[in-house]
């Protein structure tokens, strides 16, 4: 399986409560944090929900 590193780059404040979840979900909490994930079907649907909070990278 493909592995992914995400970032999150921008704030999530005065966002819509399912884009703060999915981003606590994905273990995002402050700006600079980066978590890897293995790219699932379920991990892709929430990093295309947030992606203009986050970055991705292929690793």
């Amino acid at each position: 399986m493909k592995k992914v590193v995400v970032t999150k780059i921008r704030s999530t404040i005065k966002r819509p409560k399912d884009q703060k979840l999915t981003m606590e979900a994905l273990g995002l909490r402050k700006i600079g944090q980066s978590r890897e994930f293995t790219l699932t079907p379920q991990i892709q649907g929430m990093i295309n929900k947030v992606r203009h909070l986050i970055k991705v990278e292929e690793k």
